[in-house]
């Protein structure tokens, strides 16, 4: 058996979920590389007070029949609201030694991120990771995010719009699907992913699942958003949003 032989086990990957359309098509890219990548779970972060994925506002019933229609393990990482940054950051550590404790055929040496093309994001993340014997990867950067976007809606995925920063975009886009009518709609200067935090999505189908889950939009609310003071900005919770961001519920069919 040669030395090449031998290395060709495939890299064993958590998948940074959001629960929305970009995390999606991160894990939907490494899937298509069996033999490169194993994923093996994903990981998110849930504002217990809300029973939600954080900034996505997702509801966690939706977040565990996603992860069942994946096939995978979850991995939820509770935090407060409002939540600091050296919260969130302690957090996330607490994480990390979970995963390092985890079996062999469980445990990874990677995590991915869907990240498109925000420097500031990704440097956050590498830092973060730094030394810690995790490796970050981000399957889908730099990829353009207009051709992306069609993409995703021609394989067949399904997004519900469940959080928008309304001084960006139309406060009744939330509720709406991410599909080739929305997209016609965007503002021009508004990314056709929402990168720049304009918008946030919920899947509920596409090839990365077995099976669609029975959802459909729910009730639109606009909520306050309250920041805990501290001294850092993460570029991810940061201090510097609009006062309120408008949220689509997401309810059974």
């Amino acid at each position: 058996m040669t030395k090449a032989t031998i290395n060709t086990a495939p890299t064993p990957v958590l998948v940074s979920w959001s629960s929305g359309k970009d995390s999606a098509w991160a894990l939907h890219t490494l899937r298509q590389q069996p033999e490169r990548y194993d994923v093996r779970g994903i990981f998110t972060t849930i504002t217990k007070t809300f029973d939600r994925v954080s900034i996505h506002s997702t509801p966690a019933w939706v977040l565990k029949q996603q992860a069942e229609k994946l096939n995978v393990p979850l991995y939820e990482i509770p935090i407060p609201y409002p939540c600091s940054n050296e919260i969130y950051e302690a957090s996330m550590r607490k994480f990390l030694g979970e995963v390092e404790a985890l079996p062999d055929n469980m445990t990874a040496s990677h995590f991915a991120f869907g990240d498109l093309f925000l420097e500031d994001i990704r440097t956050y993340r590498e830092e973060k990771l730094n030394g810690t014997g995790f490796t970050p990867i981000f399957p889908v950067w730099g990829e353009d995010t207009t051709p992306l976007a069609h993409k995703m809606i021609a394989s067949g995925m399904r997004a519900i719009i469940t959080a928008l920063n309304p001084t960006k975009v139309p406060a009744d886009f939330a509720g709406r699907w991410f599909d080739a009518e929305l997209l016609a709609d965007l503002p021009d200067n508004v990314d056709p992913l929402g990168e720049n935090g304009e918008f946030h999505t919920c899947v509920i189908d596409g090839p990365m699942f077995s099976a669609p889950i029975a959802a459909k939009p729910g009730r639109i609310v606009q909520r306050n958003i309250v920041s805990a003071s501290d001294d850092d900005d993460d570029k991810i919770h940061t201090r510097n949003t609009p006062p309120t961001y408008v949220y689509a519920d997401v309810v059974p069919l």
